[in-house]
């Protein structure tokens, strides 16, 4: 997080910079729409066309993304062209002079080599032709340099040098940001495959054990008990969508539940109150089914007497409010911390400190879970989950087959 806070800082610094030169060449006092200064118009006209290229450029470095932004990154440099090129090709070119392509792909590779800027005389027969320059300034992400931006101009210019330098600083902390949503997405994707293969073995397991157990005795009731299998299985080995409903998961708990009261009778009682209003909130996929086995894991096991299991969906304004709890064994409040901090095996938590990565990453640090326990006094979990959410949107229900 500090890595990119300074990031940020470096990019914002150099945008003032570039608003005061571009100022400095096209401000006029007239038309000022009353913001003040000549020089002060041209920093929020600047601002402005950054904001503008910044979206595509959080997408990654692509020709699409490239065509998207060169207009705007050209705008900021006032230059005759610009191009963005990757390793390999010039993904996008804007304005002048785009029979240049091969000359400056061919003079990149000591700038995409050693992640240092560089300028050169372009050399053209073309008459009508005004380009004579050409600045490279390279974009590293990580100390890795993914491609190059190109300002391309009449004449020599120190200005143009230093300015290209700092908007390709600029662009490179947009790809920054582009890499940590990606690697955030295949963090979570990594988790939720960590998920499947911590519950389905001993789940499938158990649940296969008690459905033979049925086979002979009452055939109906093993045919009952394996539809549910199957559909709850299926739901936690789907592949579309990194969000369900609430109503898809409380579906799928539902499933899982009628084989774990299969397996341990009437020692197990479960009650559910649901708001009908909270069913169609999205949330992360497979959030609250391992909080549901974490509580018949520490109200089962391990004991004698009957259990009892509670799952809440309230209404709170904003937000949809679930809670699961249970009287088992508890934990050691101790414990339960060192388990979400990921200083211990998770092995007496099924999913918890999983689950609590999933909602701070999805909604922040405000929304991981509020976790109630001592030894010998039942778990209490309580999560919250934002109604709307930017990017939190369900793939739909399960298509059937």
């Amino acid at each position: 997080m500090s890595g990119f806070l300074a990031g940020l800082c470096v990019a914002v610094l150099p945008l003032l910079a570039a608003g005061f030169w571009l100022g400095r060449r096209t401000a006029r006092p007239e038309n000022l729409g009353g913001l003040g200064t000549p020089v002060e118009h041209a920093t929020f006209e600047t601002l402005h066309t950054a904001s503008l290229a910044a979206p595509p450029l959080r997408a990654g470095l692509t020709g699409e993304t490239a065509r998207k932004s060169a207009r705007r990154l050209r705008t900021l440099l006032g230059t005759a062209a610009l191009c963005l090129t990757d390793q390999d090709t010039v993904l996008a070119w804007d304005g002048l002079g785009e029979h240049h392509r091969t000359e400056i792909m061919e003079r990149l590779g000591s700038p995409l080599e050693t992640g240092r800027g560089e300028a050169f005389r372009l050399k053209c027969d073309e008459p009508d032709c005004s380009l004579r320059w050409a600045v490279v300034a390279p974009l590293t992400v990580d100390d890795r340099v993914h491609g190059a931006l190109v300002a391309c101009a009449p004449r020599e210019s120190a200005v143009l040098v230093r300015a290209a330098g700092e908007v390709a600083r600029w662009v490179s902390v947009q790809l920054e940001l582009a890499d940590l949503d990606q690697s955030r997405t295949r963090l979570i994707e990594a988790e939720i495959k960590a998920l499947r293969a911590q519950i389905s073995p001993h789940f499938i397991f158990n649940s296969l054990a008690v459905i033979a157990s049925f086979v002979r005795t009452d055939p109906e009731r093993a045919r009952e008990l394996l539809l549910e299998f199957a559909d709850f299985t299926r739901y936690s080995f789907r592949r579309h969508g990194d969000f369900t409903t609430l109503a898809d998961e409380l579906h799928a708990i539902d499933h899982y539940l009628a084989l774990v009261r299969a397996r341990f009778g009437d020692r197990l009682s479960v009650t559910l109150q649901i708001a009908p209003e909270v069913l169609p909130v999205a949330l992360p996929f497979l959030c609250l089914q391992p909080l549901v086995e974490n509580a018949v894991k520490h109200g089962l096991e391990g004991k004698t007497d009957k259990s009892h299991i509670s799952i809440t969906a309230q209404d709170a304004g904003a937000e949809a409010l679930v809670v699961i709890e249970d009287n088992g064994t508890g934990m050691d409040p101790d414990r339960l911390r060192r388990i979400l901090a990921g200083e211990v095996s998770p092995s007496g938590g099924i999913g918890l400190s999983n689950v609590d990565d999933r909602l701070r990453q999805v909604y922040g640090d405000e929304y991981g879970l509020v976790i109630e326990t001592a030894v010998g006094a039942g778990m209490k979990i309580t999560a919250r989950l934002p109604k709307y959410q930017p990017g939190v949107h369900s793939a739909g229900p399960l298509p059937r087959e």
